[in-house]
């Protein structure tokens, strides 16, 4: 496996003709694609509603967490004018559990300006895609290439780590679009964006690279080695939240009733979504019995131990933060998934059987 710095302009330009990609090359990663590719949603259409949500939902998020919101919430809006007519709180609830809130609130914008500007139909270029709320580089060319054939490359975090290690050496940002866009397959543009996607997703992963397996290995200089300029690490906080899961029984039927706060709504995180009560301070006294449960939770670059008290030991608790007092609202059991509630309170809420 030769070493990163030592990969020669001259090997680098061996993967490229005269700055384009070999046919035999778009041929080969096609036909993978064509026999390869998974089995999702958002590949069986074309229409730019669905692309679209698809996109937004897909970025900083695993595809198997968005598989099902993406079924929940096409039930909820099947439409851009479903979408656009929606309040903000029908939005955020249909979003719970994905994370990234500020997506949904542009989704919703987004949508409505598409159907006050455009009559409810999309721009058909990545040009005009662009000034939409929540469109930036990516989004528009994934939904002018695979909606509307526009011959425009994409550049993910996958496509991204295909092209360093195809063409070896340090890469610019500028650079890696500009190679994007020269690798592409101009005849199926949509298709070649996604077979790419796709690869990085499934074959050329981060750690331990299937190359055997990969369609474009006779291309390959590096043969798995992802050459990267450094970034500043990122070190991830640790802290503690104590919760107070503090409900009561209905008259059967899963009719009981669990107490939320409200997030204000212009905090910083997570604005207006409802949640359980927390205080980010530990008890001041040991007469009760250890917490019900402790979850793991992490936002953005922050790792939280949540402890989970439930009914007594909430009642036994001294807690300096007042948010643990009689305070929030009873929300009924039968209302709680038309909420806006936090993914850290709809993961308690499951474990405890409530949702």
């Amino acid at each position: 496996m030769p070493a990163a710095g030592s990969i020669s302009e001259k090997r680098r330009m061996a993967a490229t003709s005269n700055g384009k990609t070999p046919a035999a090359f778009q041929r080969a990663l096609l036909r993978w694609y064509d026999a390869q590719r998974r089995d999702l949603p958002w590949r069986k259409t074309r229409d730019p509603y669905r692309i679209w949500l698809s996109e937004i939902m897909l970025q900083q998020t695993r595809v198997a967490a968005v598989l099902e919101h993406y079924r929940i919430f096409l039930e909820r809006f099947p439409s851009i004018e479903a979408l656009a007519s929606a309040s903000e709180a029908d939005v955020l609830a249909a979003w719970s559990g994905l994370g990234y809130y500020r997506r949904a609130r542009r989704l919703r914008q987004c949508a409505q300006q598409i159907v006050e500007q455009y009559k409810g139909s999309f721009p058909q270029n990545s040009e005009a895609l662009l000034p939409l709320p929540g469109i930036g580089r990516y989004t528009a060319a994934a939904i002018a290439s695979i909606v509307f054939g526009e011959p425009v490359a994409v550049v993910d975090g996958n496509v991204e780590r295909v092209l360093r290690r195809l063409i070896g050496g340090t890469l610019t940002t500028r650079q890696v679009w500009e190679h994007a866009q020269a690798f592409l397959d101009r005849s199926r543009p949509g298709d070649f964006n996604q077979a790419m996607m796709e690869l990085g997703a499934t074959v050329c992963v981060p750690r331990e690279p299937r190359c055997l397996a990969c369609p474009a290995r006779k291309w390959c200089v590096t043969r798995g080695v992802e050459v990267r300029r450094a970034k500043p690490a990122v070190h991830q906080q640790k802290k503690a939240v104590w919760c107070a899961l503090d409900w009561r029984e209905g008259n059967g039927g899963g009719n009981g009733k669990v107490r939320l706060v409200q997030r204000p709504r212009k905090a910083a995180l997570m604005a207006g979504m409802w949640e359980l009560p927390q205080s980010s301070a530990p008890p001041r006294t040991s007469r009760t019995a250890a917490p019900w449960r402790k979850f793991r939770h992490t936002i953005t670059v922050t790792s939280y131990t949540v402890h989970v008290l439930r009914n007594k030991q909430i009642g036994n608790l001294l807690l300096p933060d007042d948010r643990f007092a009689a305070k929030g609202k009873w929300i009924g059991l039968d209302r709680i998934q038309q909420l806006p509630i936090t993914g850290l309170t709809r993961k308690i809420l499951k474990a405890s059987g409530m949702i």
